[in-house]
């Protein structure tokens, strides 16, 4: 149906048959497109911000403890604002209560070690940074007023200079780096306010309490409720990405002889958490240091070890990440012969050398000393052995010989030598499966049973129970003896 006042353009086309153009549709109003316009920009705003409530809610699911870190910082806050909303507690601190709350919104953190490592850092900085302030300015009042600005402004200078430069050592950077900055904002502050301000004791005197009391919540919210222990996450860390390398090394040989599956192409890539976790490890290290013992983990527990395994990690994981460069020429036109005669020693040399990572990370992660360790390694050597001896006989395979029969049916041999460009690939790729195995022994299981030495990991069970046994027997034995010396 068309209005009368519509005009309806039909056209004719070549085979008799006739099609009516459709009207060009009128331009909205310009309120139309606004509303049309505002209409989109809801629709887009709300699914958004669903959007980011479902990512919300999901990392909530994944990861309760971060939820829980948001709500101990609630916790702090609201019981450091009491020192607002409570008179008594607001005239004892005077109006530097807001240097509480800046304390727990600045120093509260993560971990328990991270937590501790800002919290003491702002104490002892804000302690030394207000007892020098005080004493140059008691030297400066001393020396006249014409003298006094001149040595406030180059104590700042000096002390400013040498702080800042300090942060660049290794050491300092690493424990004091926190420190050094509250250290030069303290002491800036201090003095400054010593210039105009008559009783600077009291100033600093209320600013170092505040600081304190917002310390000591923090430390108290962050290691009594829920603690978050920066060293039981590095020690569950390292052995979580050892597992991942050791996976990631079965897919890649799995993908490389097409053994593999959809399960495992998952987790090919695996071996990237190992090479990303570097910055993480150092700082889960560093945090560590500051946290007193805590299960397992007693005082001056080798955080270092942690980092050295970590280190040996990584250098099997950028050889894994050079291994799975080779499987983009799995398809090449190597010889069948040549493949299946390689294929054996590879995935017997891969499964050894996963099964000894996965043994390292249980010694790590149950800190119990292991007699499999031993055995793995040398099932990894048998490996290496037979990968080489296949090797070695691999110039055999590349010559064969060919028989054919010509026109009199006499029978010619001709001799067939396969390229060796043909070949390479698949030697490289065995190669690195050495090298592998050589990474592995020399810096995977020596770091490893650094770790143990040092933080003195305990025997495996079957380890003690023969001792115990050889103890009984022998005092069977001595009993035995006795008896008889008393018979004679």
């Amino acid at each position: 149906m068309t209005n009368k006042d519509e005009v309806e353009w039909v056209i004719r086309l070549g085979d008799g048959s006739s099609t009516v153009l459709e009207p060009e549709p009128q331009p909205k109003h310009v309120v139309m497109r606004l509303w049309d316009c505002l209409k989109g920009l809801a629709i887009r705003f709300v699914t958004r911000m669903w959007m980011f409530l479902k990512k919300a809610w999901d990392l909530g699911v994944d990861d309760p403890r971060k939820l829980i870190h948001g709500l101990k910082l609630g916790v702090a806050l609201m019981f450091v604002s009491l020192f607002y909303y409570m008179r008594p507690l607001y005239d004892g601190v005077g109006g530097s209560a807001i240097w509480a709350v800046m304390t727990v919104v600045l120093v509260f953190e993560y971990t328990v070690g991270g937590t501790l490592y800002k919290c003491l850092n702002r104490i002892f900085a804000t302690f030394l940074a207000g007892f020098l302030a005080l004493g140059i300015h008691w030297i400066a009042s001393h020396s006249g007023h014409r003298f006094e600005p001149y040595i406030m402004g180059i104590s700042i200078f000096v002390l400013a200079s040498a702080t800042t430069f300090s942060k660049f050592i290794p050491v300092v950077k690493a424990r004091f780096e926190y420190g050094c900055t509250i250290f030069i904002l303290t002491y800036s502050l201090v003095s400054l306010s010593g210039y105009r301000v008559d009783h600077l004791l009291n100033v600093a005197h209320e600013r170092v309490s505040t600081i304190i009391i917002g310390t000591c919540l923090c430390i108290i919210t962050s290691m009594f409720i829920y603690p978050i222990w920066a060293g039981s996450e590095l020690h569950h860390l390292i052995p979580r990405n050892m597992d991942k390398i050791a996976k990631s090394l079965d897919c890649c040989v799995a993908y490389y002889f097409g053994l593999d599956d959809d399960e495992s192409m998952k987790s090919l890539q695996s071996y990237k958490c190992a090479l990303n976790s570097k910055a993480s490890e150092e700082t889960m290290a560093n945090f560590a240091r500051w946290e007193p013992p805590h299960g397992n983990f007693n005082f001056r527990h080798p955080w270092t070890n942690y980092l050295k395994i970590g280190m040996s990690s990584r250098r099997c994981a950028y050889c894994i990440e050079t291994l799975s460069s080779c499987l983009d020429s799995k398809n090449d036109q190597v010889p069948e012969p040549i493949k299946t005669h390689l294929e054996s020693g590879c995935m017997n040399l891969c499964t050894s050398s996963s099964n000894l990572i996965r043994e390292l990370a249980i010694v790590v992660s149950t800190m119990t000393r292991s007699r499999k360790i031993n055995m793995a390694v040398e099932d990894m050597k048998n490996a290496v052995l037979e990968i080489q001896n296949d090797l070695k006989s691999l110039p055999d395979l590349l010559i064969q010989p060919h028989e054919q029969k010509d026109k009199n049916k006499a029978v010619s041999s001709d001799i067939i030598v396969m390229p060796l460009i043909e070949v390479i690939p698949l030697v490289s790729f065995a190669s690195l499966l050495i090298e592998i195995a050589s990474r592995i022994e020399e810096d995977m299981v020596k770091t490893v049973q650094e770790l143990a030495e040092s933080a003195k990991f305990k025997q495996a069970e079957d380890e003690v129970k023969p001792k115990h046994n050889q103890t009984i027997d022998k005092i069977v034995s001595d009993e035995e003896n006795m008896t008889a010396l008393q018979r004679v």
